[in-house]
């Protein structure tokens, strides 16, 4: 279809000449223009955000061919970088003696020369694994005498219907929930690494099992979390058959607790905290974040300085978004130097930095794209520096967004969870995994003792 282009510098006594359906034509065709201009406006500035100006992660970053260097770089450890080695271990399995016999030059003997130097070398091998395959002989009769029928007693770990050791759904819930690998691949690592093979159907009876073993152990972790004076809560999208679920986290200062659930409101947050209330609630500026049950709170300041970076990418000549972003770097900076200043001069630099926020947000920006971040600042004041004034509180809420990481890259793998019980096995196997890595505790050891009584003692001669 032809579009005519009429000129925007029209006569006023040409215009009222003008027919009233052509002016009503060309008033329409006006409104089209601007809401197609304030359309490319905002495809423009979805194509110019990145993880510095937007809550974009950094994976979808446009990343540009770097320049070849004019020079070619130094690569390696720097100069003056100490040199580390692979440590030795202390009591090795096996030690292998190559002692002095004869020169290879004159051929004598030299079987009695004391040695001058001892040379060391450790190499570390991965022995044969292979499973092992425990048989139980269950003795089933009918008593002669009340006909009642009888049962054999198993030992713990070999209970019915258990077909796997600890050791092995370990493993499977190492490779699956820990390493993000999917059903098939597990398969063919058990297969190749092992020589098992574990069908996709014994994966998910594990993971059943290894999920119901976990609830109690997740729902110790909740009770932590509603007992830790700080906590730090955000989420993200899951899938669970076809449809958009919500995979929450809430980070205490010893716990961890996941959940995935249908909603994305309030509810979520006073279902896990129940009556509990803490001091501190760390999160962004969702909306449901700012109903938790807390005394106080305080927003990401990395998430702020990143809106800013935005505001100012659209807005360049806007001097109130850049002091913004300054006082809140300063204030980070800050922190991170508390414990190098002295309790007073620490003090004196907050001051200050109360007063200049105080008078960046006395007058509201002109501009009408700096309006809702001002209105945001003013409205929330009180939970903005907060952690200048308590070191217990964070700045940021990374510890949320590394917590939630994994999940995303095993939504990016599996693309989503079929059933409701794996999603919920997953957040619970998640709730011990991360619990266990804050504390510092090994992952593996800490799965197969969650799976139950070991059963390698029944090999032993």
């Amino acid at each position: 279809m032809s579009v005519r282009v009429i000129p925007a510098n029209i006569p006023p006594e040409d215009w009222a000449a003008t027919p009233a359906s052509v002016r009503a034509w060309i008033d329409e065709l006006s409104r089209t223009v601007q809401a197609l201009e304030e359309r490319l406006r905002n495809l423009e500035h979805r194509l110019n955000q990145n993880s510095r100006n937007s809550s974009q992660p950094p994976a979808l970053d446009r990343k540009a061919n770097q320049a070849r260097p004019a020079r070619r770089r130094h690569r390696g450890a720097k100069r003056g970088h100490a040199k580390m080695e692979r440590a030795w271990v202390a009591q090795p399995d096996q030690v292998i003696e190559a002692p002095l016999t004869t020169c290879s030059h004159c051929q004598a003997d030299l079987q009695a020369v004391v040695p001058e130097q001892m040379v060391r070398r450790q190499v570390t091998e991965l022995p044969d694994v292979r499973p092992l395959v425990i048989e139980t002989h269950q003795a089933k009769a009918h008593c002669p005498f009340c006909h009642a029928l009888q049962r054999g007693t198993l030992p713990a770990g070999l209970e019915a219907p258990r077909a796997f050791g600890p050791r092995l759904e370990a493993t499977v819930v190492y490779l699956r929930h820990q390493q993000h690998l999917s059903s098939e691949r597990t398969s063919q690592t058990l297969g190749d690494l092992f020589g098992l093979d574990l069908s996709e159907g014994g994966q998910a009876s594990i993971l059943k099992r290894a999920g119901a073993a976990a609830d109690p152990v997740a729902e110790t972790i909740r009770v932590q979390i509603q007992q830790s004076a700080v906590v730090g809560c955000d989420e993200t999208g899951a899938r669970l058959d076809g449809r958009i679920w919500w995979q929450w986290v809430f980070v205490g200062s010893d716990a961890i607790y996941h959940s995935i659930v249908r909603r994305r409101s309030a509810s979520v947050i006073q279902s896990v905290m129940g009556d509990a209330q803490v001091e501190v609630w760390v999160s962004d500026c969702w909306k449901p974040q700012l109903h938790a049950p807390a005394q106080h709170f305080q927003l990401c300041l990395a998430h702020q300085v990143r809106n800013l970076q935005g505001l100012i990418d659209r807005c360049p000549r806007l001097p109130w978004a850049r002091a913004m972003q300054q006082l809140f770097r300063t204030a980070m900076h800050l922190a991170k130097r508390r414990t190098q200043l002295t309790a007073r001069g620490f003090a004196r630099q907050v001051q200050r930095l109360e007063w200049r926020l105080d008078e960046l947000l006395q007058t509201e920006p002109r501009r009408t794209l700096a309006r809702a971040l001002f209105r945001r600042f003013v409205t929330h004041r009180d939970k903005l520096l907060l952690f200048l004034h308590d070191p217990r509180v964070p700045f940021h809420n990374n510890a949320c967004e590394r917590a939630l990481r994994p999940a995303v890259i095993h939504r990016k793998v599996i693309g989503g969870f079929r059933s409701e019980w794996g999603a919920h096995a997953y957040a619970a196997l998640a709730s011990v995994i991360d619990t266990a890595k804050l504390k510092g505790q090994p992952i593996f050891p800490t799965l197969i003792d969650l799976m139950g009584k070991p059963i390698l003692p029944f090999f032993a001669p």
